[in-house]
């Protein structure tokens, strides 16, 4: 008490009275020598001013305060005698306090009274006064005789001073007068005072009021709190303006549990509305002294009320004010938005010290957050105390990593949301920047892409938010990463490097050594990250005018040592290498922070160094054709990357050469005679141009293939010892890429120079293969073979070249190229089946030469394996095509990349012979299409069908698509959409089973531009694909019309239905894939979102969208794509528009959307669904499809019990009775192969809807536990039923599942249900009973698949047997504890359960046979006629008797 009292005192001499003292007084307060002749000294003859000054109080008048001579407690003593000797006791005391009043009635003299008296030293004193002395007033409280009169003029004194206005340096009268009150030595009738004081609360304006209610736990005795505090709390529901006081002292008072609660609660509901100034009060008292069973309660419902985008919004608007008014009035808005941020982070300090010093304050917050399920209810807040605890609470840290591993692949916790923390509460975080290293370097060795991307923006966040010392340590990290050697950090780490350099060029300047330093560690790097690594030195090298010569000097020696290495991977990184960096050279000009640095005229000396450089790469690669072809690539993009940046004498001298070398090399005069020995018969092909009788140009390729495929050892060496270059095919796109590019660069885009090449002929040979491949040689197939790769490579690289002419004659030739590229493809089909093992020629050349290879004979030996697969199946059992082990991996049914559905392979694979799958497996030896190339879907769709109901198609349309050609765009689209804008955990592929590099094969020139310009591109192409599906829609509707919806009708022609069924599949892939991109969540993508929304809206409503909400372009767009529903032509067309419609619907959620996407599937689910041969869908595809299917419908459907119930008492019944081959007739989709499929999706369904019932709480009301004994109720009886049908379907798969989710589903009932049971027991017997017996029957049927098990020794299902049954028999001893608890453990008894198989046959052991008990049973004394019941199962091992007790009840 002592040091708390002096605390005190101190804090009112400093806080409350000096503060509010002018200079003059403050310089008062000490000891001074007493003068003679003294000015302001109070002299008359009142008895009050006599008795004081006689005891040692001198009373002043004016600005001096009262002085003491003499020590406070003989003050006190001194006085009291002299009032007790007075020959007038009692009566002094009245004339005393009357002298007070009248002493006081002067407001100079009041306040001298009130503040503290100053010490006096007399002459020759030797005992000098304390240097700190109370005030008059309060040594007035202090005697006993006079406390009740001083309280009484004090608090008569108060009202006077109710409407004074306080200024500066002015003295606050009502709170020097309650500040007497505080921490008094005894007060003779605390009720009285306390009493006196709560009514002048009622009364009193509220600075007042909120001085007093701040007081009163210093003035308070022990006894007092509790019910001062209830009715202080009383305050807090009348007057809202209170509550920061109220809380105040209530945080210092001893509350009792009930009355601290009900506070908390009332504290809670006024977060969202409290000013931010007062926000940190508030939450202090709601994190004060909480309980651990309330923990998780208390914290959930905080951070559910505590939305930081309300002090954000104040911060912002000041910010916006301060830029449209003058410079004072901004410097004023600064301050506060800065005090604004305080407040702020002096919330997230009361948050911390409750973390600090309250034990459970830090699991409750993580536990809260982890309980939290849907993705808009995670907020900035939750981020920041993670960090918070994470630097905190060290024991916290692998919890919280765990919790965020867990969220962030959900989208919980996406990077919207550490951006915003970082740009609204750097101040907050920067505390925390140890937690934001670790977390990051740890998230970047995580497996799941997810977790490893947001640990990149941690980065890139830290190092454009927080300052040197930071940004150094990110740079650190970030190069450890780089050299640590695994891929995935690597790529990621030199991803954040780039964007680093790019956003903040001179700030990483600083740090350039470190960067350097990854050169020492290059042997791990894979070509693209070669060249990451060279841009982000080039920059940082090149980017200013004094330019870093020390990091110029290292690059040119690797570059050297690495171009003149005879390992093929060393040359490949030199050219890489040495392009990258003169790229950064020959720029000519800069943007560096905002500034923009010209470079118009190079010095001679640079111009000197980039002619050499490029010489040496020239020189170096002539000798290898791959090299070569690499370099041509390299300085290709090096002119599209800088497209309008390069120095125009540098594009003058890599132009000069490469025109020259093209036309030497490649092209020839078209002759009617062709010279030389070749392979096969030299013939001209494809030409485009027949009608020019002169000048006709060839593109003279089987030649050159031929010289290259006979001399390939002596022609190489001859040419090597002659220092020639090598003329290879494999260099003849490259270097047509390059030269088209420079053309376009020189000529501002015109392709005149070069149009010649679109529609030249190529030397080839007669293709007319069909049936002379299996006479041919190995080696001229193969030569076939390469020559049709090469072929491909040429016509793709001359689409990319001339996709974008306007002219009409042109765009028919680009179509006419792409109709050859079609044919081609099947021919090479043929060809490739016929050559197995044959490795193809190289196309791209900046990925290792191992990581393109195919897999040796996969075409052949897939082609095998599927006949001998359908063989297999025809001749196994009715279920047997069901029992696959996908069923329990991989329960999601993600589609893989390429997926085509069973009759679109046959279809193919009798016009090509080889599955279009197994092309597209070839796509690393194909070049890569440009995003430019889908211009032309922006051509209309040339049909039979159309051209024959439709003859008045307009002649202008003469540049129109066939489906065959629109396949193959949109097939390449969607591999390019699927890439780029969704991440690879989404897929079905694992991450890491084949390599980051491995899977950016074929997309180099992609992965070149951000996923928001692949967006943007996407969006602009929706149009024209919307139009191809709408003539999809209106193809397939017009045939089910002609046909009278029979899809294997006579009119119905099969391939061409077979491709625009593959054109509907990809077009809504491309829409998914679309507007399943993430980025759309981000704000800066908000206006191409409602611009892609607003496409969509208008099919609907053209001309009507301009002005609509962001939901109503939704609800528009969800509508126009509903209408497809009743065209879709196969399921995986089906599914794909339901995933459409969903990701569609999830910006935002409305309820009526869930029930349409739950409608839409169960339509789809009850359709019969056949293929064009007559049979129905099925197929390892078809089960995946419909398992996915299946999931939407359940997840969807706004009841899963009557689902559930729906299917298993409808639709499998309707199964039972049919044939063999037969169907559901509800329910078409499911067969006797289809049931395992629906039923994993029932018991997972099932067993996650138990898991959502919340558990049962001694609180719950009597109506609250009817419910939840009613929806137990129901999900007991569909597990009864779903459990009962594998009598009937008793295959593995099955048997499987329901070991599997049974124990999942008893284990679920033993933490939700039984909590519920033993609270309603008594009020709700009978439907406790019901249940418990439903269950029993359950339980009882899983046994016997237990027995069945064991008698079979089935490995995978015996697994599944230890755990069931420990679990079986936890529920037996659950139930008795629960009869137990309420007082009913006489109801309990117990028998003897025999070992049964699935049929109900008892199943023999040994012992039974021996002794054959029978079915006897053991029964306890019973009284009571209700019994509970359930299952024991022993263990396994050890126990006597194989047979397993249970206890019944009746």
């Amino acid at each position: 008490m002592v040091s708390k009292r002096k605390l005190s005192k101190s804090d009112a001499h400093g806080d409350s009275l000096i503060a509010e003292l002018p200079q003059t007084k403050k310089s008062r307060i000490s000891c001074k020598e007493k003068t003679s002749a003294e000015v302001g000294v109070v002299e008359n003859n009142n008895i009050f001013v006599q008795l004081i000054k006689s005891a040692g109080i001198t009373l002043n008048a004016g600005e001096r305060q009262n002085d003491i001579a003499v020590d406070q407690a003989t003050f006190q003593k001194k006085l009291c005698q002299i009032l007790r000797k007075h020959p007038f006791y009692p009566r002094i005391v009245q004339e005393f306090v009357s002298g007070l009043e009248t002493h006081i009635k002067d407001r100079d003299q009041f306040r001298n009274c009130l503040l503290p008296c100053a010490p006096v030293r007399g002459e020759g004193m030797r005992n000098l006064v304390h240097s700190y002395c109370e005030s008059l007033i309060k040594l007035l409280l202090g005697i006993e005789t006079l406390q009740p009169a001083i309280i009484t003029v004090l608090l008569e004194k108060l009202p006077e001073f109710f409407f004074d206005t306080v200024g500066t340096f002015g003295t606050n009268f009502p709170r020097l007068i309650v500040n007497q009150f505080k921490w008094l030595d005894k007060i003779l009738d605390s009720k009285d005072l306390v009493m006196k004081l709560m009514q002048m609360v009622s009364v009193s304006p509220a600075p007042i009021q909120h001085d007093i209610i701040t007081s009163l736990p210093e003035i308070l005795e022990d006894s007092q709190q509790s019910e001062v505090a209830r009715e202080v709390s009383q305050l807090l529901k009348r007057d809202n303006r209170l509550t920061v006081p109220i809380l105040d002292a209530l945080s210092s008072l001893d509350l009792d549990a009930g009355l601290l609660a009900e506070v908390r609660q009332s504290a809670m509901i006024i977060v969202p509305a409290v000013k931010l100034e007062d926000l940190p009060v508030v939450i202090k008292f709601i994190l004060h002294n909480i309980k651990a069973v309330d923990a998780v309660e208390v914290i959930s419902a905080l951070r559910k009320n505590l939305d930081l985008s309300s002090c954000i919004l104040p911060l912002q608007m000041l910010s916006s004010q301060s830029k449209l008014k003058s410079q004072p009035q901004t410097s004023s808005s600064t301050s506060q938005v800065s005090s604004s941020q305080n407040c702020v982070k002096l919330l997230f300090d009361v948050i911390k010290s409750a973390v600090r010093f309250q034990k459970g304050i830090s699991e409750a917050w993580i536990k809260a957050i982890e309980n939290t399920v849907c993705v808009s209810d995670h907020k900035v807040l939750d981020l920041i105390v993670l960090l918070l605890i994470h630097t905190t609470n060290t024991k916290s840290r692998k919890q919280i990593e765990r919790v965020l591993r867990n969220k962030i692949p959900l989208g919980c916790v996406p990077e919207q949301l550490l951006q915003s923390a970082f740009r609204n509460h750097s101040l907050v975080i920067k505390d925390y920047f140890p937690s934001i290293l670790s977390l990051a370097q740890t998230f970047l060795h995580s497996a799941d892409p997810c977790v490893v991307s947001f640990g990149s923006c941690m980065y890139k966040q830290a190092f454009a938010a927080f300052d040197s010392y930071c940004q150094q340590e990110v740079v650190s990290a970030l190069v450890t990463h780089v050299c640590g050697g695994n891929d995935v950090e690597m790529d990621i780490s030199l991803d954040v490097l780039t964007d680093l350099v790019t956003l903040h060029t001179s700030s990483l300047i600083r740090y350039a050594t470190f960067v350097k330093n990854i050169l020492d560690y290059t042997e791990k790097l894979n070509p693209q990250q070669i060249r990451k690594l060279f841009y982000i030195l080039g920059e940082l090298a090149f980017s200013q005018r004094q330019e870093d010569s020390y990091i110029q000097d290292d690059m040119h020696m690797v570059i050297r040592k690495w171009l003149s290495s005879t390992v093929p991977k060393y040359k490949q990184m030199g050219i890489i290498g040495a392009i990258t960096v003169a790229g950064s050279m020959a720029a000519k000009r800069r943007k560096e922070d905002g500034c923009s640095l010209e470079r118009t005229q190079q010095s001679e000396e640079h111009c000197r160094q980039l002619s050499i450089l490029l010489d040496l790469v020239s020189y170096c690669c002539e000798q290898s054709p791959e090299a070569l072809a690499l370099y041509y690539d390299e300085l290709a993009n090096l002119i599209e990357k800088q497209k309008g940046n390069l120095d125009s004498q540098i594009l003058e001298r890599i132009g000069k050469s490469v025109v020259e070398d093209f036309s030497n090399d490649f092209v020839v005069d078209l002759t009617p005679a062709v010279d030389g020995v070749h392979l096969f018969p030299v013939k001209s092909l494809y030409n485009l141009d027949e009608d020019e009788s002169q000048g006709t140009i060839v593109i003279n390729l089987l030649p050159l293939l031929s010289q290259n495929w006979l001399g390939k050892s002596v022609d190489e060496n001859t040419t090597r010892n002659q220092g020639k270059k090598i003329v290879s095919p494999e260099c003849l796109s490259p270097s047509f890429r390059l030269l088209r590019l420079y053309t376009t660069e020189q000529h501002n885009g015109s392709m005149e120079e070069i149009d010649a090449l679109l529609g030249c002929p190529l030397h080839l040979t007669d293709l007319e293969i069909e049936g002379k491949l299996d006479s041919l040689a190995k080696q001229e197939r193969e030569f076939l073979c390469s020559l049709l790769f090469h072929s491909l490579n040429w016509f793709r690289e001359v689409v990319n070249a001339f996709c974008q002419q306007q002219d009409l004659e042109m765009k028919g030739k680009v179509l006419t190229r792409l109709q050859n590229i079609t044919e081609l493809q099947n021919m090479l089909g043929k060809c490739l089946a016929a050559s197995p093992g044959y490795v193809p020629p190289r196309a791209i050349f900046d990925c290792e030469a191992l990581e393109a290879a195919p897999t040796i004979n996969a075409v052949g030996l897939v082609k095998k394996k599927k006949t001998g697969e359908k063989k297999q199946k025809s001749e196994g059992s009715k279920d047997s095509s069901a029992d696959h082990s996908q069923m329990e991996e991989n329960p999601e049914g993600n589609q893989p990349e390429a997926e085509t559905t069973q009759l679109e392979k046959d279809t193919t694979e009798k016009k090509s012979g080889i599955p279009l799958v197994q092309l597209q497996s070839y796509h690393a030896f194909f070049r890569e299409l440009d995003l430019e190339v889908f211009t032309i879907l922006h051509c209309g769709l040339l049909t039979k069908s159309i051209l024959d109901s439709e003859m008045h198609t307009e002649a202008r349309e003469i540049v129109q698509l066939g489906p065959a050609e629109l396949v193959f765009l949109l097939d390449d689209l969607c591999q390019k959409l699927e890439h780029i804008l969704i991440p690879p955990a989404a897929k079905r592929a694992p991450f890491l089973k084949q390599g980051k590099a491995c899977r950016k094969i074929g997309f180099s020139h992609l992965c070149q531009r951000s996923s928001q310009e692949v967006a943007q591109c996407a969006v602009e192409l929706l149009k024209p694909l919307c139009n191809h599906m709408e003539n999809m829609h209106n193809y397939f509707q017009a045939l089910m019309t002609e046909n009278q919806g029979v899809v294997d009708g006579p009119r119905v022609d099969i391939q061409e239905h077979q491709l625009m069924s593959s054109c509907y599949q990809q077009l809504l892939q491309a829409f998914r894939f679309l507007f399943a991109w993430s980025g759309f969540s981000q704000r800066e993508n908000s206006d191409l979102l409602r611009s892609a929304l607003k496409v969509l809206a208008d099919r609907l409503k053209p001309g009507e969208t301009g002005f609509l909400l962001l939901e109503d372009l939704i609800s528009e767009s969800f509508h126009y794509l509903l209408n497809f529903q009743h065209s879709v032509p196969n399921f995986q067309c089906a599914l794909t528009l339901t995933q459409l419609l969903i990701v569609i619907a999830e910006k935002p959620v409305a309820s009526w959307k869930k029930d349409k996407i739950a409608s839409l599937a169960k339509q789809f689910l009850c359709q019969s669904w056949m293929q064009l041969s007559g049979t129905r869908e099925k197929g390892s595809q078809f089960s995946d499809a419909l398992h996915t299917l299946l999931c939407v419908y359940m997840e969807h459907t706004d009841n899963i019990l009557k689902a559930v119930e729906d299917i298993s008492s409808v639709g499998v019944p309707e199964l039972i009775n049919s044939a063999n081959d037969g169907y559901s007739s509800t329910y078409p989709t499911l067969t006797r192969q289809t049931f395992p499929v629906f039923f994993q999706v029932m018991m997972a369904q099932l067993e996650n809807s138990a898991r959502s019932i919340s558990a049962g709480k001694p609180s719950d009301s009597s109506e609250v536990q009817l419910e939840k004994l009613l929806h137990w109720n129901m999900t007991v009886r569909d597990f009864h039923i779903l459990v009962n049908l594998v009598k009937v379907f008793d295959s593995r798969p099955v048997l499987s599942i329901c070991l599997k989710y049974g124990r999942l589903f008893v284990e679920a009932f033993l933490k939700l249900a039984m909590p519920l049971l033993d609270y309603s027991f008594k009020k709700h017997r009978e439907d406790v009973q019901s249940l418990l017996k439903t269950l029993q029957l359950s339980t009882r049927q899983l046994h016997h698949m237990c027995g069945h098990s064991k008698i079979h020794q089935d490995l995978g299902l015996t697994n599944h047997v230890p755990l069931l049954k420990k679990s079986l028999e936890q529920f037996v001893y659950r139930v008795k504890a629960m009869l137990a608890f309420n007082h009913c453990q006489e109801a309990f008894w117990v028998g003897i359960l025999k070992n049964r198989d699935l049929q109900g046959e008892e199943i023999l052991s040994q012992d039974s046979e021996e002794n054959d008990p029978g079915e006897g049973v053991s029964q306890l004394p019973r009284e009571d006629p209700a019994e509970g019941e359930g299952d024991i199962s022993g263990s396994e091992g050890g126990s006597k008797h194989n047979d397993d007790d249970e206890e019944s009840s009746e």
